[in-house]
């Protein structure tokens, strides 16, 4: 199926890629349109009926690319963390999760069962891959939550169309290269553009499965235009996770953890924690703590070793978390750490930790998805629970304290796909991953989400009267 090729850039255009670090432009990705988008999706419907006819070839096949992946790290890393800005060691993690969730998903294969109820019929529950998927990525993480996306829908017979974000193409286009190496020609594609690629390629009528991972906003974007051709869609959306500490906390113990909770790749995680609410007693220890953290971390490009917060990805997001910690300080609240962009070049911003926040402020109750941590004090736990689910977000949260029994408890109080106890934003490749409310529709991970990419077939057979 195609469409007429009009609207979007004209073919044979290029956008430059920006090194966060500095600014400039360090490299360019081509500007895909709409003619791009047709050819990518008829080649990944030519190649589906062959991939999804041989599980073990498919097994073999991710293998191969896990194995493929891990040997092009040395090139992947650096060129991921040009275009991105997190530390090389946080890019070359990235390259192991995008290898292990591979072999993860290469292993995993549905397997058919017998279904029955008393009658004289044999049902037998069998499952079909579904065609074409269109997979939209973020900046934040571009390779690992592409394999998110590519790893379960591959191993369940689905060809991919993957497209990246236009901040960060150029390591995802690399990975593509890379991947093409083992798997046959159209089972993985990658387009690469600016606006409107992503609404292009989710809305196509080839396409049959829709997963995304960006903001709500966007989100409603995705599902409206899949919605034209009934596409299935699965939505990873915006997170604003609190962690509760209790009033047994050891605070100097876990103000490490709960620092590099909030602020791993420069606060720029769905899952991270982005609001700290403390017991009114300990909570001058808490800011404290958090504070001479973020003053002790070290900022800078993420080539430079000894890096532990690179810059921010872009320009309009360091905007963003100007614009909301300008709002909050200017209502009252007060940086106990940082609260500043720094006088460098590229887009870094000072790691800052805000007390005496208004409860009501925007850096509270809206995602930042930056290096800005506001703390708020609580009175009751009953508050801090309220406080703590009076977002539209719902992906995580944490509850932190001494008697572990007592904090699983609170923690089953949270309205959120992914409750920790003592530390936050750990997944295991075989656990579900889903937000509630606002932070998504669907579910990633694991068994979960391979069988979302999957549409169940039963065949019923009479059985043999038995007389």
């Amino acid at each position: 199926m195609r469409r007429d090729g009009a609207g979007g850039p004209p073919p044979g255009g290029r956008f430059a890629v920006l090194d966060p670090a500095t600014g400039e432009a360090f490299g360019e990705a081509p500007d895909q349109g709409a003619r791009d988008v047709d050819a990518a999706v008829a080649r990944a419907h030519d190649a589906w009926r062959s991939w999804r006819a041989d599980p073990a070839a498919r097994a073999a096949a991710l293998l191969a690319a896990a194995d493929a992946v891990e040997a092009a790290g040395a090139d992947l890393a650096p060129l991921l963390t040009r275009e991105q800005g997190k530390p090389l060691t946080e890019s070359y993690a990235e390259i192991a999760r995008t290898a292990a969730r591979l072999r993860h998903f290469a292993a995993a294969a549905p397997e058919p069962r017998a279904i029955t109820d008393g009658r004289p019929v044999r049902s037998e529950l069998r499952w079909r891959s579904l065609g074409p998927v269109a997979a939209v990525v973020p900046w934040n993480f571009p390779l690992q939550l592409a394999s998110a996306k590519f790893a379960p829908a591959l191993a369940a017979g689905n060809t991919v169309v993957l497209k990246p974000s236009p901040y960060t193409p150029l390591a995802t286009r690399l990975l593509g290269s890379v991947l093409s190496s083992v798997l046959p020609e159209g089972v993985l594609t990658v387009v690469t553009g600016r606006d409107p690629l992503g609404a292009l390629l989710a809305s196509h009528p080839g396409v049959r499965h829709v997963t995304f991972t960006g903001s709500a906003a966007t989100g409603r974007a995705v599902a409206a235009g899949a919605a034209g051709g009934l596409a299935r869609v699965t939505l990873e959306l915006g997170g604003n996770d609190a962690a509760i500490l209790l009033d047994d906390v050891d605070v100097e113990r876990i103000a490490d953890r709960l620092f590099r909770a909030a602020f791993r790749n420069c606060g720029q995680v769905c899952m991270a924690v982005k609001r700290v609410y403390a017991p009114r007693r300990l909570y001058p220890r808490v800011v404290e703590a958090l504070a001479e953290r973020a003053k002790a971390a070290v900022v800078g490009p993420g080539l430079d070793p000894g890096t532990e917060l690179g810059p921010v990805n872009n320009a309009a997001q360091l905007a963003r978390v100007e614009r909301y910690t300008g709002r909050a300080l200017a209502d009252g609240a007060r940086a106990a750490a940082g609260g500043h962009r720094l006088d460098r070049p590229g887009y870094f911003h000072a790691p800052t930790v805000l007390a005496d926040v208004p409860p009501g402020s925007p850096v509270v109750v809206e995602e930042q998805f930056g290096p800005v941590l506001p703390v708020l004090p609580y009175g009751s736990l009953d508050e801090a629970v309220e406080a703590a689910n009076g977002t539209r977000f719902g992906l995580g949260g944490s509850v932190w304290g001494t008697d572990e029994d007592r904090a699983e408890e609170v923690a089953g109080r949270l309205e959120c796909g992914t409750a920790w106890i003592n530390h936050h934003a750990e997944l295991s490749l075989a656990q579900p991953f889903a937000g509630v409310k606002e932070s998504g529709v669907g579910v990633a991970g694991g068994p979960w989400g391979l069988y979302g990419n999957l549409s169940p077939f039963v065949v019923h057979r009479l059985r043999p009267d038995p007389s």
